[in-house]
């Protein structure tokens, strides 16, 4: 509640637009920055291109230049589905080891209903033989499930 509040007295106060205008006059800044750091770079290129041409003649520094710039643009395409296979490989074990921790919360959650309304907490004691049981076997996953090791290394530099 306390959340709710903070967000609509940040509205009324106009703290909220006033943050929203910062981040656009910040993203303007940044926009420009970038497109004026592109201008610079392909003024190096060009005379980067200008001294090879004078100095090896313009049909070999365009074929330079030109393989050049396959290669590295190769370069970046594979490093990217390099990091793109093994991003998915590792947000793949994340969702696998969440589905288990849904499905442990769910089990224990239900456990108190299906003790009481299934009617095995009045036949026979069956009820506290089985729910120990069953935190026994909640804790083994949670405690499998949450050990850090060297299969999960740690996630420094990612937002989570």
């Amino acid at each position: 509640m306390g959340l709710l509040a903070s967000l609509l007295s940040g509205f009324a106060s106009g703290e909220t637009l006033a943050a929203v205008r910062r981040a656009r006059t910040a993203a303007i800044v940044y926009a420009l920055a970038a497109l004026a750091a592109l201008c610079g770079l392909g003024f190096l290129v060009g005379a980067a291109y200008i001294w090879a041409a004078a100095r090896y003649g313009s049909l070999a520094a365009a074929l330079g230049f030109g393989v050049g710039f396959l290669v590295v643009a190769g370069l970046v395409l594979l490093i990217h589905r390099l990091m793109s296979g093994a991003r998915a490989r590792r947000e793949a074990k994340r969702r696998k080891t969440d589905m288990k921790a849904i499905g442990v919360t769910a089990a224990l959650a239900l456990l108190p209903t299906l003790l009481t309304k299934g009617g095995l907490k009045g036949k026979g004691g069956l009820g506290v033989i089985l729910a120990p049981a069953v935190a026994l076997a909640a804790y083994a996953i949670y405690r499998e499930n949450s050990k850090p090791g060297a299969d999960h290394p740690d996630d420094a530099g990612e937002g989570k």
